[in-house]
């Protein structure tokens, strides 16, 4: 069985990830799965992560990258909407996501917005605290090997689905 593709966007907290996800869903001509560190986080309780956030978000992140990959091994197309930080807790975290998903096919995709733009957006979101995304950013692992790039302050999230599967999918031929 073919193996599914995995498109893991990384970027900051309102950098645009979960509309390009939604975007992405909305296509007639790829189908995806979507596993987001959201989603995980809420699988721990909230007293355990007051308790210590960066323990459990690690654990349950690469909880994350296992279930891409079981999806993926089960052929089908996964979208990981996270971000890839460096912390004790997870270092190296690029790496072990490279090896959770040695065997299947990934790409990333560096998911841009200027930081100005997601404290902004963080503001009128209202869950989100306004300095979120510059802490996000200044955690960030470096030196990511990239398969597209998208500018979301720019872009609509149809604009950075369409770059997205064009560059990745050959026009977007694939289910």
């Amino acid at each position: 069985m073919e193996k599914g593709r995995i498109i893991f966007l990384n970027g900051v907290t309102s950098a645009g990830k979960t509309s390009i996800v939604e975007a992405l869903q909305a296509r007639d001509d790829i189908f995806f799965y979507v596993v987001a560190n959201d989603l995980f986080q809420e699988m721990v309780g909230d007293r355990y992560l007051r308790r210590d956030y960066w323990k459990y978000l690690s654990e349950v992140i690469l909880m994350m990258y296992h279930t891409a990959r079981l999806y993926s091994d089960m052929g089908k197309n996964v979208l990981i909407d996270g971000i890839l930080v460096e912390r004790e807790e997870i270092k190296p975290h690029y790496k072990q996501l490279l090896n959770i998903l040695a065997d299947n096919p990934l790409d990333i995709v560096e998911v841009y917005c200027p930081l100005e733009i997601c404290r902004q957006r963080n503001i009128e979101r209202g869950d989100r605290y306004e300095s979120q995304s510059d802490e996000q950013y200044a955690l960030m692992t470096e030196q990511i090997a990239y398969s597209a790039k998208v500018d979301t302050s720019v872009l609509s999230p149809a604009e950075c689905a369409d770059i997205i599967v064009n560059t990745l999918f050959s026009g977007g031929k694939s289910s």
